[in-house]
């Protein structure tokens, strides 16, 4: 009869433990998906701070269930490509007190509503996670997985996972163009010195997360801001058009944004930087919404005053829709679960028109 020593089983199950994850980070085609950004991807952390963005209260999530912390009616856009991507349930909030032990092998959100590139975006909001601190609560599960599974495997793991940084429209939406501080803000900082600013951070910030382990990182570019119902009603002069300003902001950030994945693509050996045009996607979409099934393209379809229903963040006191689907927009500043789905089904299968070098079912083929 052979007997085995405690100490050698504990060694020979540890041993197999990396072997297995190595396996399974090698066979599979996604390990894992972690989420960073700002309100568009969010699914609860500002639950857990003291802030005055939030979205879990009613009618947020009507068609998800329940009120999660989405600033939508479903599903966000992460949402729905870790579906794509074979994922078993929802990436959850890093602030959550269930999103501790093996749950994090499965991925993290990270994202926070009012959160932007810069630190001070956001301000307004009061409580916030900005860019910098959610790669540091990235840093934090970084160790805990190494701990687990071993340095080695770790960074398999990694290697195979996706990582998503959807952000940069607060820091023109609730910084540079809030109402009371533009026209301060504008004639102190130019457009071009402002967006070069944000480039430069950004540059640093998608550094850091490399150096950390991120090999398949994909950046939704900033849609067309102009076109959402909140700059049409605080806009008027706008008339039936998107607000010019905001959307020239946003193609100079996207223009830059461009740039700065190729050099970094190039630079940063072993990485896959992927430029996911939101922009053209939405503003396809707002302009020629009938012939996605949509009725409304400019106008919130969860309102409690202005013309676009964009003046009043959703709440319980506003007024929704009876067809969620039949709306580009949910609220003042979020698309709907429907203009989700097209978003990521263009990130899914696009082609370079919309994503490149590559879209994401090609690089997890690959």
């Amino acid at each position: 009869m052979i007997r085995y020593e405690p100490g050698v089983v504990m060694v020979v199950v540890g041993v197999l433990t990396v072997l297995l994850w190595s396996r399974i980070c090698l066979a599979e085609p996604l390990s894992a998906s972690f989420v960073f950004g700002d309100s568009l991807v969010e699914v609860g952390n500002n639950n857990y701070i003291t802030s005055l963005s939030k979205a879990n209260y009613v009618p947020n999530g009507i068609d998800f269930g329940m009120p999660t912390g989405r600033y939508t009616n479903g599903r966000t856009i992460v949402d729905i490509l870790g579906q794509e991507l074979g994922l078993e349930g929802f990436t959850p909030p890093y602030l959550a007190p269930t999103t501790v032990g093996a749950v994090v092998l499965q991925g993290v959100n990270y994202a926070s509503g009012g959160g932007g590139i810069l630190n001070e975006t956001g301000k307004i909001f009061v409580g916030r996670i900005n860019l910098d601190a959610q790669l540091d609560n990235f840093a934090n599960t970084r160790q805990d997985i190494i701990s687990r599974i071993g340095a080695p495997a770790a960074q398999d793991f990694f290697s195979g996972a996706l990582f998503s940084v959807t952000i940069g429209s607060n820091d023109f939406l609730n910084n540079y163009l809030v109402p009371v501080l533009s026209t301060v803000e504008q004639k102190l900082v130019p457009p071009e010195e402002f967006v070069g600013d944000l480039i430069s951070r950004f540059r640093g910030q998608l550094t850091r997360l490399h150096n950390m382990g991120a090999r398949k990182i994909v950046i939704p570019n900033v849609g067309p801001i102009g076109c959402i119902p909140y700059q049409r009603d605080v806009n008027p002069s706008a008339g039936d058009n998107c607000v010019p300003l905001s959307n020239h902001l946003a193609q100079l950030f996207n223009s830059q944004l461009n740039d700065l994945l190729q050099e970094l693509g190039m630079s940063l050996k072993g990485s896959t930087f992927i430029f996911a045009d939101v922009y053209r996607v939405v503003a396809d979409i707002v302009q020629n919404y009938n012939s996605y099934g949509f009725e409304n393209a400019d106008s919130a379809c969860c309102y409690v005053t202005g013309q676009h229903g964009g003046i009043v963040p959703c709440g319980p006191t506003s007024k929704v829709c009876p067809d969620r689907s039949k709306y580009v927009f949910w609220d003042p500043y979020h698309p709907s679960e429907a203009t989700n789905f097209i978003i990521a089904k263009r990130l899914m299968d696009g082609d370079t028109k919309y994503i490149r070098p590559l879209n994401l079912r090609t690089l997890f083929k690959s």
